[in-house]
């Protein structure tokens, strides 16, 4: 109890240990660099379409396997950072994704460029169970939610990276040249090597299931077993509706301002960064909630709040108006409110299974986020309307989804994590 007392009253930022402060760093990089080599392609979509003289629908094709392919990824990092450990798949995964965007800027004919981007997607989906596992099995309960809002907000700067190299060098090397640049993230795999344990939890579990003779061989079918089913597809639920929502205001909005509107890559870039500094601020904030009041209302109000703003940014010409409400969408669902999402995922999931769990239910709303690229960009070009209305109709969609979903879910704020065997 004065354990309890004495952290009480130091600030928060002293409570981590180094080690779970290295821990924290590695999952951080790893996300954000990992946001750096998927958000470029966003930015690139109708150059490529130009240069191998293919319908802008078969280029958003590609977003949408890289985006598929993160399942796969993710659920076999998933169990292998269930059965041996949290750091190796986060290193094959930096490692993995690095090396497919340089290859890709190679790129002789378009099938090639599919066939690696959509290998980078399998390790892009690997990165982050792992690194979500690690970060928040070791980091102090009393401020998980908010710095798993700062990793999982960092997202945004990975996306301003890329959207501050565009702006500044697209000129000068080109679609290919920003593919190549994305080789430098491969550089953490030597700090997460040399600095980062793993977690006391999963190391103890995993002691138990051996001294017990009761292994979790196979974490993705207990997931699916009674008595975990709701909770798992509750978290599906509202997961695919996030993916739906996030990539209906995102996914195609620099193809919008290039497309419809014949913005210069520069006013393209402009409102971009702008909201991923917001979302990198939003997602701390919406994590801060999720640790003093409710995991689920952090969540459940930026979802409904990004209805309106959806409404009032895309029905306008105004370009001031759309920086703005642009802006306003990225502390909602364009990115901000996906800062409770490590803690409150990795929370409801007992330790043998977490990694897989979380992989799953996080990155099976790839597919359904995958699916929006290519069917707004079919139904914007091929009946004139442009990208609005289909962006509009497809976030509202994953707004309403995100929130009912979180609505039947259980809150987790106060959640202590152990090692306790619990479904093996």
């Amino acid at each position: 109890m004065a354990t309890a007392e004495t952290v009480r009253t130091i600030p928060w930022w002293r409570e981590p240990t180094r080690d779970q402060w290295y821990a924290w760093v590695a999952a951080w990089l790893g996300w954000t660099l990992d946001a750096f080599d998927f958000t470029v392609f966003l930015l690139i979509m109708v150059p490529i379409s130009e240069e191998f003289h293919v319908p802008l629908t078969a280029v958003a094709l590609v977003f949408s396997l890289t985006l598929w392919m993160r399942l796969v990824g993710a659920v076999s990092s998933g169990w292998v950072a269930d059965r041996v450990g949290r750091k190796l798949p986060l290193m094959i995964s930096i490692l993995g994704y690095s090396l497919c965007n340089f290859i890709a800027g190679f790129s002789p004919a378009f099938w090639f460029l599919l066939l690696f981007r959509a290998l980078l997607g399998f390790f892009m989906g690997a990165e982050w169970p792992a690194g979500a596992a690690l970060s928040m099995e070791t980091w102090p309960q009393r401020s998980r939610g908010f710095m798993g809002g700062i990793m999982q907000g960092s997202w945004g700067i990975g996306f301003l990276i890329s959207s501050s190299i565009y702006a500044l060098f697209y000129t000068h090397i080109g679609w290919r040249g920003m593919l190549w640049v994305g080789v430098l993230p491969a550089l953490s795999v030597f700090y997460v090597r040399y600095f980062v344990k793993e977690p006391p939890i999963w190391v103890e579990n995993r002691r138990l299931q051996r001294e017990e003779n009761r292994e979790m061989r196979t974490p993705f079918f207990s997931i699916f077993k009674r008595g975990m089913l709701g909770n798992t597809l509750t978290a599906c639920w509202f997961m695919a509706g996030g993916f739906v929502l996030y990539y209906s205001v995102q996914s195609l909005f620099p193809t919008h301002l290039q497309k419809d509107l014949g913005l210069s890559p520069a006013m393209l870039a402009t409102p971009i960064m702008i909201a991923n500094v917001v979302v990198l601020l939003a997602a701390g904030f919406w994590g801060w909630v999720a640790d003093r009041y409710s995991r689920r209302l952090s969540l459940i109000i930026p979802g409904i709040l990004s209805i309106p703003l959806a409404f009032w940014y895309l029905l306008t010409s105004d370009y001031t108006v759309m920086v703005v409400g642009y802006v306003a969408m990225g502390a909602c669902g364009g990115g901000g409110m996906g800062g409770p999402i490590p803690a409150y995922l990795n929370e409801r999931f007992p330790t043998e299974v977490r990694a897989t769990a979380t992989a799953f239910c996080f990155h099976q709303g790839a597919i359904w986020g995958g699916l929006v690229p290519p069917l707004l960009t079919y139904f914007a070009t091929s009946y004139d309307i442009g990208f609005t209305i289909p962006m509009l109709i497809g976030a509202c969609v994953g707004a309403v989804s995100w929130t009912l979903g979180l609505f039947f879910g259980p809150e987790t704020k106060g959640k202590v994590m152990v090692a306790d065997l619990v479904v093996a």
